[in-house]
C-alpha cells in the first residue's frame, strides 16, 4: 500500500487477533476417541483469539452460539489438516471427502475395493467412512469427457460433487426443456455418471465499470485485490489483460498485469511498486477484523468460507463444490470452487478466505447480495503455482 494508507493497515493488523493456529495431527495408533481429545485441546487453544467479529459473523450466518462458531471453527480446521493425509491413506480408492457440519468432522468417501485396514485407518483418523461406488479417478475422467463437449448457454456448468458421487451438471431453471440443453445432457450422461441440478440464474463475472478486500481500476473497470504475493497481488484474471496498467483506491499508480488468463482460467497477478507495498491482510470493512493471512491450506467442501470485496465487503458461507466448469458467456473456466457466499458487480478478483488460509479469488456467479446468490473463485495454490509467486503471510 502507499505510506497513506499505511498507517490505516499497520493499526488494524496490530489489532488483529492471532486467528486458527495449526492443529496438531494424529498419531496413527491413536483411538478415534484419543484422536478428538488431541483435537479438542489443540482446538481450544487455537480458537482461544479468534476475533468476537468473525465469531459474531459465524453466529449470523450459521445461527450458531459463540461456543458453537468457536467448535465449529475448530472441527474445520481438523477437517483441513485431515483431508490430504486421507487421499494418501485411501490412495486409489479414494473418491472425495467433504466436511458434515452436524456431524462436526470430515467424511472420507471410498470404494468397496479399500481394504478394512484402510477404512479402519480412515475411522481412528477421525473421519467417518462411506462407502460409494465410483473413484475420484473416474470421475474426474467423466467431468473432463465433459469438458470437451460444447455446452449451450442455459448450462451454468458442471463439477463433481463426492456426496452425490456424480458429476453434477447445473442447468438454469426455466431451460431445463430446451432442446439445445436436453441434447447436452443426453451426451454428457454418456461420459459418465451424471445427474442434474436446476439453478435460478447463468452465472456472469463480478468486474463493474469504475467500481472492489481492497478496490483497484483498470481502465473503466473496478475489481479488488485478492491477496498479496512477493512482488505483488493476485486478482482474477477477466480484470484486465497483461500489460495494463493499474491504479489504487487513490488513484494513483501501482504497476501492470504481468499475466492474466481468461477464460479457460480467472486468474492474473499484478506488480506492486511507485511506493506500493504488499501486507499479508485481507480487508474486513467493519464487519470483523482485519484478517492476517498465515497460509493456504484447502478447505474442504463443507466448510465455512468468507469474501472480501471492495463492492460488498465482507460475507460469508460455505464450500458447496471443487474442480467445477463454469460456463460464462465468454467461455469455459475450469477447476472452480463454488460457494454459497454472495457477491455484486466489482468484488471481482477479491478474497475468498477461511479462519487465516487464503483460498482463492472471486471471478463470479449468479444473484447479489440482497436476496442471496452463489459465487466461484479460483483457488490460490493454483494461481500461485502457474506464475511461480510465493503468497505473502504473516
Amino acid at each position: 500500500m502507499r505510506r497513506t494508507r499505511l498507517k490505516h493497515i499497520g493499526v488494524t493488523a496490530i489489532l488483529l487477533l492471532a486467528g486458527l493456529g495449526g492443529a496438531g495431527t494424529f498419531p496413527a495408533s491413536a483411538s478415534g476417541n484419543e484422536a478428538s481429545a488431541t483435537t479438542s485441546a489443540a482446538s481450544t487453544a487455537d480458537t482461544a483469539s479468534v476475533s468476537a467479529g468473525l465469531l459474531g459473523a459465524m453466529q449470523k450466518e450459521f445461527g450458531l452460539s459463540a461456543e458453537e462458531a468457536k467448535a465449529r471453527l475448530a472441527a474445520e480446521r481438523t477437517a483441513t489438516t485431515l483431508e490430504p493425509k486421507a487421499r494418501g491413506t485411501a490412495g486409489a480408492a479414494y473418491a472425495g471427502s467433504w466436511y458434515d457440519a452436524e456431524a462436526g468432522r470430515l467424511t472420507v468417501a471410498v470404494t468397496p475395493d479399500a481394504s478394512r485396514a484402510t477404512r479402519d485407518a480412515l475411522s481412528k483418523a477421525g473421519a467417518a467412512v462411506r462407502l460409494v461406488e465410483h473413484s475420484a479417478r473416474q470421475l474426474d475422467a467423466a467431468r473432463d469427457r465433459v469438458d470437451q463437449l460444447d455446452a449451450p448457454s442455459a448450462v451454468a456448468g458442471w463439477h463433481v460433487d463426492p456426496q452425490a458421487n456424480s458429476v453434477v451438471v447445473s442447468v438454469v431453471r426455466d431451460k431445463l426443456a430446451d432442446n439445445d440443453v436436453q441434447r447436452f445432457l443426453t451426451r454428457a450422461r454418456a461420459a459418465g455418471p451424471v445427474t442434474v441440478e436446476t439453478v435460478a440464474g447463468a452465472p456472469g463475472t463480478f468486474a463493474a465499470g469504475t467500481v472492489g478486500g481492497d478496490p483497484y481500476y483498470t481502465g473503466n473497470v473496478r475489481c479488488s485485490i485478492g491477496f498479496s504475493v512477493h512482488g505483488g497481488f493476485v486478482t482474477a484474471g477477466h480484470c484486465g489483460q497483461a500489460g495494463a496498467g493499474v491504479r489504487g483506491w487513490d488513484g494513483s499508480y501501482i504497476g501492470n498485469f504481468q499475466g492474466s488468463s481468461f477464460p479457460d482460467n480467472d486468474y492474473a497477478w499484478v506488480n506492486v511498486g511507485s511506493g506500493w507495498w504488499t501486507v499479508p491482510v485481507v480487508l474486513g470493512w467493519g464487519t470483523v477484523s482485519d484478517r492476517l493471512v498465515r497460509g493456504s491450506a484447502e478447505a474442504p467442501v463443507g466448510a465455512s468460507i468468507c469474501r472480501s470485496g471492495s463492492t460488498t465487503h465482507w460475507h460469508c458461507g460455505t464450500v458447496l463444490g471443487k474442480n467445477q466448469t463454469v460456463n460464462y458467456a465468454q467461455g469455459a473456466v475450469h477447476q472452480m470452487t463454488k460457494t454459497s457466499v454472495c457477491a455484486e458487480g466489482g468484488d471481482s478478483g477479491g478474497s475468498f478466505i477461511s479462519g487465516d488460509q487464503a483460498q482463492g479469488v472471486t471471478s463470479g456467479g449468479w444473484g447479489n447480495c440482497s436476496s442471496g446468490g452463489e459465487t466461484w473463485f479460483q483457488p490460490v495454490n493454483e494461481i500461485l503455482n502457474r506464475y511461480g509467486l510465493t503468497l505473502h503471510t504473516y
